[in-house]
């Protein structure tokens, strides 16, 4: 069974922000999760371009960019010119007024354009996007900050998106209280990826090569 394992990176010990990246290189993570929130779309403020453009040089993994900001078409280009080719960057469509215009831009950047859909958004209020975007990110919890509950509802919408993927093209990625239980469920039905933060990842005794071990071969 093959699935993808990100790290959220606001979760990461800022003191030592350049040992975190390489520990986790050389742990076999798959790509690094940069949330940015601007205090406004969400009541936090998280990581910045600055952390952005740092975790960019420090790394040759793919980086996995969340904007949580509102109006993301008014500054993309800010972001764009940190990452590279293939690197992915989701918006969250509330944010927007024209979400598949930001898309666009995404694209001809030569991006993966992806959305955010959080707990409380439709699958039905999206379904024009996910036509033009190759990631669906899913929002178990409220975006904004770490260690929060996971909201048992957002299952049924992970379903319904399941049920479509291959019709529409798009594969999905679950964010936030990711478990390892929610792992052993979610990734055999087609999930493709997860984002890890202190649920299973940051903070504990273990090694991040050896959590990332114990992941993949689903031993807990």
């Amino acid at each position: 069974m093959q699935f993808e394992l990100m790290a959220s990176m606001m979760c990461a010990d800022y003191g030592n922000l350049e040992k975190e990246v390489k520990l986790l290189e050389e742990g076999g993570i798959d790509s690094f999760h940069i949330d940015i929130m601007d205090g406004r779309y969400v009541p936090n403020f998280a990581m910045s371009l600055n952390d952005l453009r740092f975790i960019a040089k420090a790394t040759k993994k793919p980086l996995d960019v969340h904007l949580m900001i509102e109006h993301p078409n008014n500054l993309i280009r800010l972001f764009l010119k940190y990452l590279r080719k293939g690197d992915t960057v989701y918006i969250h469509p509330e944010a927007e007024y024209h979400p598949s215009a930001t898309l666009q831009s995404i694209i001809h950047a030569g991006m993966i354009p992806g959305i955010a859909i959080n707990p409380g958004t439709s699958v039905e209020t999206v379904m024009e996007m996910l036509r033009i975007v190759k990631k669906v990110l899913v929002m178990s919890v409220n975006p904004g900050n770490a260690g929060q509950m996971y909201l048992p509802y957002v299952g049924k919408k992970i379903t319904k998106l399941l049920s479509m993927k291959e019709d529409m093209d798009f594969e999905i990625y679950w964010d936030g209280a990711c478990s390892a239980d929610k792992i052993k469920e979610f990734a055999p039905k087609g999930v493709r990826g997860f984002v890890l933060g202190t649920t299973l990842l940051f903070g504990k005794e273990r090694t991040y090569g050896e959590t990332l071990h114990n992941i993949r071969t689903l031993q807990f």
